[in-house]
């Protein structure tokens, strides 16, 4: 299977999230896009699923996600989308802890990015 590798960043000091276009792994830095070289130490760095939304929209590490079922009888879930604790996947944390495989050919349901961990929080508060 061939995807495209790629990461954007957020940076904290500006709270802007940008496109990657280079890794030092020497100086341990990174090119951030329309920016310039930062610390990778300064910067949330997430990295690209290879997977798209149901909008066609990219999903990465640290993107807020619905996984929509297709099925009458689940209901939607909010997660966020991280790389495997214990798997090497990709996969949706819920605020419960629960944990989900995220698949780009998945027929139960389907995914949509409404935002992410930085710059759209409160969409992980559960509701009261």
């Amino acid at each position: 299977m061939k995807r495209e590798i790629k990461f954007r960043a957020w940076q904290p000091q500006v709270k802007r999230m940008f496109e990657v276009g280079d890794i030092d792994f020497i100086k341990e830095e990174v090119m951030l896009c329309h920016w310039g070289w930062e610390s990778s130490n300064d910067i949330d760095l997430m990295q690209y699923t290879g997977l798209h939304d149901k909008n066609g929209r990219e999903i990465y590490e640290g993107d807020i996600i619905v996984a929509h079922p297709k099925m009458k009888y689940e209901i939607p879930k909010i997660g966020v989308v991280q790389y495997g604790d214990y798997r090497p996947m990709f996969q949706y944390k819920l605020v419960d802890g629960e944990e989900y495989s995220i698949w780009n050919n998945d027929v139960n349901r389907t995914y949509e990015v409404i935002g992410n961990i930085f710059e759209n929080p409160e969409l992980l508060e559960e509701k009261q």
